[in-house]
Parts: structure tokens; C-alpha cells; sequence
């Protein structure tokens, strides 16, 4: 298939990797079908998730992993019952990044990741259980603190 995205120009996907998100996107409702994309296989840090229901709509994602082993989401199993059957099924999980003219202002939100059902392609922003992980997690500064 192909798509005319505003950042990406014209490019073409594989309908058999769309991502489904049955609810919508808070703030987003009816932007529901999503490619994930990278630089550079293996991936690098940072995605893209370009809406297919609409060219304009894209999000910056994260592999928090990546930088924060100790990173330890808990999820409500009720929230991501609509993914389908997650007993053999491994999620995957990202963080929206928020990226601002000066990328040092860099920010991940780390509350409400994306939770994507990998054999099933539905995925659901949740809120975490965990109270102390931030809407804006200052990834740059913190990453900074941690070298000095």
C-alpha cells in the first residue's frame, strides 16, 4: 500500500503490519491505524508511528528500554484485555517522546506508554499503575545526571 505522510512523503507499507488501536488514541479518537517505523534495522532508539487513516498524524516513540534497564511498567490486566489473548503473546512496549526545538527540553512520557499486541497487531495507550513514573520524564537531562 502506499501513503502520502506530511513528514515522510509518499511511501509504501505492508497492510499485514498495520497496528490496530481499537479505542483510538487519547486526543486522538479517530486516528486507529498505525505503521511503526524505523531509521535503520536493527532499529535504533527512536520510531516513528505514522497514522495510515491519516497522513498528518505521526508520534515519536522510544525504546525506554534502551536507556532505562530498570524501567518496570505494571499494567491492569483489564486495561489491555481488548489486545486479545496475552498468554503466549509478547508485548511490545514504547514511550511517546515529545521533541521540541531544542532537543536538551527532550521529553518521554513514561505514565501512559503504548502497549502493542505483537501476534495480534492491536495496541492501546494505558495509564500505569506505577505512581512514580512522569507524563514529561526529561530523558536528555536525565541521561546527562547519569554520566556525570
Amino acid at each position: 500500500m502506499q501513503l502520502s505522510t506530511k513528514y515522510f512523503g509518499d511511501i509504501d507499507y505492508d497492510i499485514n503490519k498495520v497496528i490496530t488501536f481499537p479505542s483510538g488514541l487519547p486526543g486522538f479518537p479517530d486516528s486507529r491505524r498505525f505503521i511503526l517505523m524505523a531509521e535503520s534495522e536493527p532499529p535504533d532508539l527512536f520510531y516513528w508511528m505514522q497514522c495510515v487513516d491519516d497522513g498528518d498524524v505521526v508520534f515519536t516513540l522510544m525504546d525506554v528500554y534502551r536507556v532505562m534497564s530498570d524501567y518496570d511498567p505494571v499494567v491492569d490486566p483489564d486495561e489491555v484485555a481488548e489486545l486479545g489473548d496475552l498468554s503466549d503473546s509478547p508485548l511490545e512496549i514504547y514511550n511517546i517522546v515529545v521533541v521540541p526545538e531544542d532537543p536538551k527540553e527532550m521529553r518521554v512520557n513514561l505514565k501512559a506508554p503504548v502497549v502493542i499486541n505483537s501476534i495480534t497487531g492491536l495496541a492501546k495507550q494505558v495509564i500505569l499503575e506505577n505512581a512514580n513514573y512522569p507524563l514529561r520524564y526529561m530523558i536528555i537531562k536525565e541521561m546527562e545526571k547519569a554520566k556525570s
